[in-house]
């Protein structure tokens, strides 16, 4: 499996996401099982986000698909699953179940702050632009408590929901 320092190595490296291609390729370097077919069924499934078209630089280019680079971290935790007998329905009804909402909030309170914090360096001679920093500071500490215990609150409802699975085998 892939571990945790070359998943945090792969998450700096991409803060804008991964092409399929790259998810596929971060995989095949490190020997694990994954095709187009399933990244794609796991999309229509639900189990993994769908990708964001951006456009690339220059002259007709066109765009390309990125997805966040969380899917890789996501798609070993479907393998380990599977690997434990869960079904994808039971992943789908009973582990993922907010997941992706989660990670997409996520991805949205990190533009809201880019957009403030944009807007505050254009005006930080303004006296009242500090005043504004402070509370966007206080901000960002409340949104990451928010998504640590959003995180914390569904592990313990999958763990509960697997200690059940276990008990009943």
């Amino acid at each position: 499996m892939i571990d945790e320092t070359t998943l945090g190595q792969l998450e700096r490296k991409h803060p804008s996401g991964l092409t399929s291609v790259e998810i596929l390729d971060v995989f095949a370097q490190h020997d694990v099982a994954m095709s187009e077919a399933t990244l794609r069924k796991y999309v229509q499934l639900g189990l993994l986000p769908r990708s964001v078209r951006v456009g690339r630089k220059g002259k007709h280019q066109g765009s390309q698909g990125l997805y966040p680079v969380s899917v890789v971290r996501q798609i070993l935790r479907i393998k380990q699953m599977m690997s434990e007998s869960y079904t994808i329905e039971q992943i789908q009804r009973e582990f993922l179940f907010i997941r992706n909402d989660v990670e997409q909030l996520e991805q949205m309170l990190t533009r809201i702050f880019k957009k403030l914090e944009a807007v505050l360096k254009e005006r930080k001679q303004e006296r009242s632009a500090q005043a504004v920093h402070r509370d966007v500071l206080d901000a960002r500490g409340i949104s990451k408590d928010l998504m640590a215990r959003l995180v914390a609150i569904e592990d313990k409802l999958t763990k509960r929901t697997r200690l059940e699975s276990v008990a009943a085998s």
